[in-house]
């Protein structure tokens, strides 16, 4: 278990249909990709109705793992490139990690100074680990 380590988690809720934009400037900027999850929501200035009852705009939710000094620039391309930064069209956080498990990708050395690397292949399962 890390205390704590170099990791970052960007989150950037965006309308429907422009999780993949945000996903495209991410990895423009250092990321290794990212994870796009539906949502729905309703701010101050969504109180749109249809026939008399309240729409709730769809949302895009994209997770971003990322290591904490290239976190500023993936920013800062999400907001050039998508327009966070503009009223109306999302808005992005970014939360410390205190812990990450459960994936391969992130390698982390004595000092705890994690990074995210791309694995080529997925290592081979022997006879043994299969039957267990």
């Amino acid at each position: 278990m890390n205390d704590e380590n170099n990791l970052v988690l960007i989150v950037s809720i965006v309308k429907k249909g422009w999780g993949d934009e945000v996903v495209n400037a991410s990895c423009k900027a250092g990321a290794k990709g990212g994870t796009i999850v539906f949502g729905r929501g309703r701010g101050v200035h969504e109180n749109k109705k249809l026939l008399g009852m309240f729409i709730e705009p769809e949302k895009e939710i994209v997770l971003t793992l990322a290591e904490s000094e290239k976190a500023s620039g993936i920013i800062n391309v999400i907001n050039e490139e998508v327009g966070l930064n503009k009223p109306g069209t999302g808005l992005g956080f970014v939360v410390p990690l205190k812990e990450v498990f459960g994936t391969a990708h992130i390698v982390c050395d004595v000092d705890n100074k994690c990074e995210l690397k791309i694995m080529e292949e997925k290592p081979e399962e022997t006879e043994e680990e299969i039957k267990e």
